[in-house]
């Protein structure tokens, strides 16, 4: 979420689940920043999960935060897997071909109380009927202030989302297709509701794997917007790799994108293999840090268990470096997920209801 939505940032929510072959840890986790600092974080909830799906495979993972700037309202949303736990068997191939085409999805007006969980079924056209996906994975979202045209009933702003399915033709009903690859997908909402949501298109194809797409936007002196979009390339050795447009319907098919960096993160690899890293998730922070300028943040998610490491920049269109700080601190296992500005108010109170 841009901190342009908010009137005085300060803090840091990260929503994430963690990793536990042994148990059942596929769940909704939180961690706040050390005030305004987001290079030390501290769980919520005794370290416990704060949401926990009770719906589809009653797992959930790749964890997204969204706020409606228009009305107030908080997200949660998550990949629809469960992985782990007694008489769980990893089957990566069933789930990628055959798996939950639907988020769940909580919502909250203070991010302290949540309504859900719910779902949202990213396979339904706007006619009603379904496309022919594979599992919807790690669904992220940008608000767009003006999407809709003036005068659109329900307000003009809205929510476009990106995902990755493998995407079979509609005749293919057993999902059976070798030559299906990872595509990322997007679609539009109002409020993550089947009511408000309207599939898009293809948002990236790159002819091979491509998942876990996260994004951020700066803005640029001549009043446009910069759009920078990292993702995880699975068959063409790129690893992580970001790329940006100044176009500002970013989303629409046609639009220019250029290489910025790839194979991002792979020092945190023993290797340096950077197909070692997925689930990026990247920040802005909230002010200028003297003469270094801004600083943005990313976390990369090093597989399969080690978790988040943290990189950062003062330049996008420079790329990223491993963030060197020997204060900064992060719970070991915590795994993809995404950060969210807070205001104060939110801040503390989500703080002293959860501490």
């Amino acid at each position: 979420m841009s901190t342009q939505t908010l009137s005085q940032p300060y803090g840091y929510l990260l929503a994430h689940f963690r990793e536990d072959p042994q148990g059942y840890a596929e769940k909704v986790y939180f961690d706040l920043s050390d005030g305004d600092n987001p290079r030390r974080w501290e769980p919520l909830n005794g370290g416990k999960p704060v949401l926990t799906s009770s719906i589809g495979t009653t797992g959930v993972r790749d964890i997204h935060v969204a706020r409606n700037p228009e009305t107030g309202m908080w997200y949660v949303i998550g990949t629809d897997l469960r992985v782990f736990g007694e008489g769980y068997e990893p089957d990566w191939y069933e789930f990628s071909h055959h798996g939950s085409t639907k988020l769940i999805v909580w919502q909250s007006d203070d991010l302290v109380h949540w309504q859900g969980p719910r779902t949202l079924d990213v396979a339904v056209r706007p006619d009603g009927t379904r496309m022919e996906l594979g599992m919807a994975w790690a669904c992220e979202s940008l608000w767009v202030p003006e999407y809709y045209p003036a005068g659109h009933e329900g307000g003009r702003g809205a929510f476009v989302m990106y995902w990755s399915s493998k995407v079979f033709g509609d005749s293919d009903l057993r999902h059976e297709a070798e030559d299906v690859h990872d595509t990322v997908l997007w679609g539009v909402t109002r409020d993550f509701t089947q009511e408000t949501y309207e599939y898009g298109g293809v948002f990236i194809d790159t002819g091979g794997n491509s998942i876990d797409t996260t994004m951020v936007q700066r803005p640029l002196a001549d009043g446009g917007m910069r759009t920078y979009r990292i993702t995880k390339d699975n068959s063409f050795g790129r690893g992580i790799w970001m790329d940006a447009t100044d176009e500002p319907r970013w989303w629409q098919a046609g639009t220019e994108w250029h290489t910025v960096q790839e194979r991002i993160g792979a020092n945190y690899v023993p290797d340096g293999n950077p197909g070692g890293v997925e689930g990026p998730a990247v920040f802005a922070s909230h002010h200028n840090v003297g003469a270094s300028g801004d600083e943005w943040y990313l976390f990369v998610d090093v597989i399969p268990s080690i978790g988040y490491q943290p990189m950062i920049t003062n330049d996008l269109d420079e790329g990223w470096r491993p963030l060197d700080d020997p204060q900064y601190y992060l719970r070991e296992h915590t795994k993809h997920g995404g950060v969210v500005s807070l205001e104060r108010e939110d801040y503390e109170r989500m703080r002293e209801a959860l501490r």
